[in-house]
């Protein structure tokens, strides 16, 4: 490790609050469903790798402990998992001894896994309870049956990971030895946040929640996990001030509808938020659950070929974040990183941010919510073959999750399934295409889908295209709109892919200008060579940002990117997250192009 990420690291553990307790990652990891009754798993795990795939004959699964520690959440490739293994990972072990509170006894108990890269089996005192497949989505197993209140138990968690396979997504871990090109450091086992959690036997499940602007009113669909008499309270607050209250019986088809006065809209520029408190009581009237949560009052849609928040037309200066860490690969080493990258988006002038090839962890989508900024979720669709029935259906499953875990969250506004996938037909990716565009749908009809971004677009809500041409009018006469004509696309093969319908335009990847020091220009990268000197990058820049202004048909745009991620040096912050120019500079620049049309 060189001094410059010794430093980084200890900046980190002395600045943020995540190892201050000795648990990495101790903040609860569902904030939008938050319980007090919970225990974070995370810290030292033993763990064994399993080139050979022989753990079960060996029996592996009965054992009380392996040979090497581990720190979970963070991946063996990662430094701060205290492994730093880099070569491929097919399978391993993990354990762990976890104690049940006495006074969970009569609860419902469950083991929470917010992802596992990619296939995990569960088990309990040598037994076979569950299993996963996604690497990208958070899952729960019931432990109930099989865990007794009062007790150690031993837990085992076998994960497989054959990345190369084709048949699991993989966003941009890298398939060779080596990182290269747009591909990194691979990540395999568990990713993010383990604990376990108590529930009453009727207690909330989940709840769907929809605000409504056009009516002044939120709309909550909750499920039980067993429906009774009892009965589920809701409340509204603003601030301190319960502004909203009803009652229902514990059905699954319960509708609450809450209407709201005076009430107070979410935006990037005023991300005011709702809190909302879930209270479940039995006939007698005893509270037997309680879950806090919160919602954002906004509305977004596509019409005219526009994008609207809270139906007013908004520009949408997003920038690309692949959420790499040089410390912790794909996972953030502490609370306030995932916070502060967002700060550090807000600071370069965007007001939201493409989530790349990679499905961030819930908590970075509070931040988001809190501090005002616009996201769109994408799955780590590469590496899957869209050709394969298998890896189709590992797709579906896996991104399926995903959309019912981040529905809730104000500041998403877009769904990106895929990016710049190519290769099938009719078939295979038509097909694929249209089944996930549907599936998006029916779980969360409230915001549009950008079915690939880079084109390639069979149904899709918003027509994005990647351009990363770096002079400005060549750029202005690539993007220009000629009615009668197709405007520019990326689409390699036509024939059974969609045509241009007036959807909102957007140039969600562009830009991408290199930037680095000399030692580091023989094995690193950026788009169309490197600028001569600081004044070159930012006249570079302006320039590109102009052939938008002057391109009116196109109504947002996602820079590339946030920062340099290991060999890919083209981020506006170094991928320690220190500042590469005057960020005031670049802001500047970026806002050229307000969020809002001037009235």
């Amino acid at each position: 490790m060189n001094k410059l990420w010794i430093a980084a690291l200890l900046l980190l553990m002395n600045t943020y609050s995540g190892f201050s307790n000795n648990t990495p990652r101790p903040e609860y990891p569902r904030p939008q469903f938050e319980r007090a009754e919970w225990i974070n798993l995370n810290g030292t795990w033993t763990f064994q790798f399993d080139f050979g795939n022989s753990g079960k004959d060996r029996q592996l699964q009965q054992s009380e402990r392996f040979a090497q520690n581990i720190t979970v959440p963070f991946c063996p490739e990662s430094k701060l998992s205290g492994v730093e293994h880099t070569d491929f990972i097919n399978q391993m072990w993990y354990q762990k001894q976890i104690s049940v509170p006495a006074n969970w006894d009569g609860k419902k108990i469950f083991l929470n896994f917010g992802a596992v890269d990619y296939q995990a089996e569960i088990f309990i005192d040598g037994q076979f309870i569950g299993r996963h497949f996604g690497g990208s989505s958070s899952f729960s197993i019931d432990l109930t049956r099989f865990v007794k209140p009062g007790q150690n138990h031993n837990l085992i968690v076998f994960v497989k990971d054959d990345q190369r396979s084709g048949l699991q997504t993989i966003g941009k871990q890298c398939n060779n030895f080596q990182s290269g090109g747009c591909s990194y450091t691979r990540v395999t086992g568990i990713w993010q946040t383990v604990w376990l959690e108590a529930v009453a036997p009727a207690g909330l499940k989940t709840a769907v929640i929809r605000p409504d602007i056009d009516q002044k009113q939120l709309i909550i669909e909750p499920e039980f996990y067993n429906e009774s008499n009892g009965t589920l309270e809701v409340t509204l607050m603003d601030g301190q001030k319960a502004v909203g209250k009803k009652t229902v019986t514990c059905a699954n088809s319960a509708t609450i509808v809450l209407p709201i006065k005076n009430m107070k809209l979410w935006t990037p520029e005023t991300p005011y938020l709702y809190d909302i408190i879930y209270r479940v009581k039995d006939v007698q009237g005893n509270l037997i659950d309680e879950v806090k949560s919160y919602a954002g009052m906004r509305k977004v849609h596509t019409a005219n070929g526009l994008f609207y928040l809270n139906n007013e037309p908004y520009y949408q200066r997003l920038v690309l974040d692949q959420g790499y860490y040089p410390e912790g690969i794909w996972t953030a080493p502490t609370d306030e990183a995932l916070k502060h990258d967002i700060q550090l988006g807000k600071e370069a002038g965007f007001n939201g941010a493409r989530l790349h090839q990679k499905v961030f962890e819930e908590r970075y989508f509070y931040w988001a919510d809190k501090l005002g900024y616009i996201t769109w979720g994408e799955s780590a669709s590469w590496g899957a073959d869209v050709n394969n029935e298998l890896a189709v259906r590992n797709f579906i499953g896996e991104w399926s999750e995903v959309v019912v875990r981040d529905r809730n969250h104000p500041s998403l506004v877009t769904w990106t399934p895929f990016n710049e996938t190519w290769g099938g037909g009719p078939d295979t990716y038509v097909r694929l295409i249209q089944d996930i565009y549907h599936i998006t749908k029916a779980i969360d009809p409230t915001r549009p889908v950008n079915d690939a971004s880079g084109d390639n677009h069979v149904l899709t809500d918003i027509w994005s295209v990647h351009n990363y041409t770096q002079e400005k009018e060549k750029l202005i006469d690539e993007l220009k709109m000629v009615e009668g004509q197709e405007p520019y696309r990326n689409a390699r093969d036509k024939k059974y892919l969609a045509v241009y319908e007036g959807q909102p335009y957007m140039l969600d990847e562009f830009g991408g200008i290199g930037w680095m020091a000399a030692k580091d220009r023989n094995n690193s990268w950026g788009y169309g060579g490197m600028p001569a000197d600081e004044e070159a990058f930012y006249e570079r820049l302006e320039g590109q940002i102009d052939a938008l202004i002057a391109s009116k048909h196109v109504c947002g745009f996602c820079y590339t990117q946030l920062t340099d991620v290991e060999q890919e040096k083209n981020g506006v912050y170094y991928y320690d997250r220190r500042p590469k120019m005057d960020m005031k500079r670049i802001k500047a620049i970026f806002e050229k192009i307000p969020s809002r049309p001037a009235k």
